[in-house]
């Protein structure tokens, strides 16, 4: 199955109709939102390129597309921690993706936590310091036995 996108003839177009014409920036990417779909949780934020957005939609399952490695990632492929699309919404200008899903093993970030959103960064008065405040104690699995000696993926 081909998906094909349709091109973006105006505003009525996007914002009111029934085409899927998503707006990928320059770089030709779209964010994508990603939450657990039972219970709301921030798991992650990615981003997709035309093929990524193309094979979620035909398989089922998140792709994405890695700006630090500059190629497709099927998440999970290495981990195991496949999540399972239950819901792809896209939002009023269709330049943003959200993710609705069931994760494989309970974890989405690489570091092991189950969300990639497991600091809180201080505010007001609290601010002094800056020090960032664990919101995630326990990991899920341990990065090193999954993917062993490989690169961090984060860009420093």
């Amino acid at each position: 199955m081909a998906i094909d996108f349709a091109p973006r003839r105006s505003v009525e177009q996007v914002e009111e109709g029934t085409e899927l014409a998503p707006r990928f920036d320059s770089d030709g990417l779209i964010p994508a939102v990603t939450t657990d779909f039972h219970t709301g949780e921030l798991l992650m934020q990615g981003y997709m390129n035309a093929e990524a957005l193309r094979r979620t939609i035909e398989t089922g399952e998140a792709h994405y597309f890695s700006r630090s490695r500059a190629a497709l990632w099927h998440k999970g492929a290495t981990s195991g921690l496949v999540q399972k699309v239950r819901e792809l919404l896209i939002d009023d200008d269709q330049d943003c993706v959200w993710l609705r899903v069931d994760v494989a093993g309970g974890a989405s970030c690489h570091v092991g936590y189950r969300s990639c959103f497991y600091r809180r960064v201080p505010l007001g008065a609290n601010a002094r310091g800056m020090d960032l405040q664990f919101t995630e104690t326990e990991k899920v699995f341990d990065p090193k036995a999954v993917y062993g000696d490989a690169p961090n993926p984060t860009k420093l």
